[in-house]
């Protein structure tokens, strides 16, 4: 039974994995850059921890447990705030100066795999526990909504690293800036309809994620189609240009 439940624990994750490397045709990037990010995705769950610890322990007195606030600075400030950050970090140290990172597609596909390596961990320890219900929900639900974060994420991580093989640093750091808003702001609403559950939020949180998942396959699909004319260094475009023709 254990092994079941850790099979469908890992399942969404790998299956989600398989399509975002599918869909980088320009250049696969190595499998063992992919497991890498993965671990480090993992990893980025110790920080998280601590982080969200400590913000928790900020929360307003005004705001009780079960209230709107309490969902709210739950969702945003201890929950979006901490992963996504530290999910930014490890995916920085794990992936910026790599000689693979060279066209914008890349930085999609290593946002989704830290994001997914975060997703594995934590839906490991929460399928474990609480069995074939929550395999099934968060297969569905929380597993791709960490994918979406790294989606966004990876959007804004890979032009901020053009803009900063260009030299424009300026734009550089806004796009930094909304690699950490975009999925900031995806996560804290999903959380915070997640948390308010009982308010009668739960199809407002079923629809907000079928919008998601349609959005980022289409996003998906048209950076995969614009990545062979989105390499970072100009010999790597004329090479590409030369074999279209």
């Amino acid at each position: 039974m254990e092994t079941n439940l850790l099979f469908l624990a890992l399942l969404p994750g790998i299956l989600i994995i398989v399509y975002i490397f599918r869909k980088d045709k320009v250049e696969h990037e190595p499998v063992s850059l992919i497991v890498r990010l993965l671990i480090f995705g993992a990893i980025s769950c110790i920080p998280a921890i601590f982080a969200e610890t400590f913000m928790g322990s900020l929360m307003p007195a005004g705001f009780g447990e079960g209230s709107v606030g309490y969902a709210v600075f739950n969702a945003f400030l201890v929950a979006a705030l901490c992963e996504e950050v530290c999910k930014f970090l490890l995916l920085w140290l794990g992936s910026w100066r790599n000689r693979n990172y060279n066209y914008r597609f890349d930085g999609i596909v290593y946002g989704v795999c830290v994001a997914v390596g975060f997703a594995l961990l934590e839906n490991v320890m929460y399928v474990m526990q609480g069995g074939l219900y929550t395999a099934l929900m968060r297969g569905v639900l929380a597993v791709p909504l960490h994918a979406f974060c790294g989606v966004y994420m990876g959007i804004h991580y890979g032009a901020a690293k053009r803009y900063s093989i260009e030299g424009q640093h300026s734009k550089a750091w806004g796009s930094i800036f909304l690699a950490l808003f975009a999925p900031f702001l995806i996560h804290g609403i999903y959380d915070s309809l997640a948390f308010m559950g009982e308010y009668g939020t739960t199809f407002v949180l079923l629809a907000f994620v079928l919008a998601m998942y349609i959005l980022a396959v289409k996003v998906i699909n048209r950076y995969a189609r614009e990545d062979w004319h989105a390499g970072f260094y100009l010999q790597q475009q004329a090479t590409i240009n030369v074999d279209d023709k």
